[in-house]
């Protein structure tokens, strides 16, 4: 078995959609956002139509996407736990409240199964699933003109203060609006429904 990655190198691999990092950050990640997730799923209607590993996986392609297009400044491995868990956690909720507002009976969704494409295909891995580069692709591609800039300047390696050097804004607001513009065009496409900032 190799050795480890250091984590900042781990994450710009993963950024640069490296498989094997992907696989690394899965390996050491999973289980944290499984336990997150199982501690969560204490309504039995939901735990009857999700698991931990179904909220798991749809964490981390999200994850993958976002990261290959530079959402997230990383800088330690708790920083990346924190994020994965909150997004768990959101997820979590989006599916109860989806479950709620449409006062569904379990019976029925039991016996037809979770919504199609609520969450990826259990047979695909996380990191396949995610780096596509045709789903990246395509949601560059619905970027305003002008958040697909910031990201062409991120793709290009550039921290939020370079950004904000060039651009004129501050870093945390270029950074927030490309977070918001990705949030948009993920619900549109239908693989997210909330993010943190």
């Amino acid at each position: 078995m190799s050795p480890e990655r250091p984590f900042h190198v781990l994450v710009q691999q993963v950024r640069a959609g490296d498989q094997a990092s992907a696989a690394e950050l899965v390996r050491r990640y999973e289980p944290a956002i499984r336990r997150a997730v199982h501690v969560r799923l204490s309504d039995d209607r939901l735990r009857r139509l999700l698991d931990s590993m179904d909220v798991c996986q749809s964490v981390l392609a999200s994850f993958f996407v976002r990261a290959a297009l530079g959402q997230y400044e990383l800088d330690t491995p708790e920083q990346l736990l924190r994020l994965l868990t909150t997004m768990a956690r959101n997820k979590l909720a989006g599916q109860a409240r989806r479950q709620r507002a449409k006062q569904r009976d379990a019976r029925r969704i039991e016996a037809a199964g979770a919504d199609e494409g609520e969450f990826i295909d259990p047979g695909t891995s996380p990191s396949e699933q995610a780096l596509r580069k045709d789903l990246v692709e395509e949601v560059r591609r619905r970027l305003p003109p002008e958040v697909r800039g910031l990201q062409d300047l991120r793709d290009q390696g550039l921290e939020w203060a370079d950004i904000a050097a060039r651009v004129g804004d501050s870093p945390e607001a270029l950074r927030k609006r490309l977070a918001r513009a990705v949030d948009e065009v993920a619900r549109e496409l239908g693989f997210d429904e909330s993010s943190p900032d």
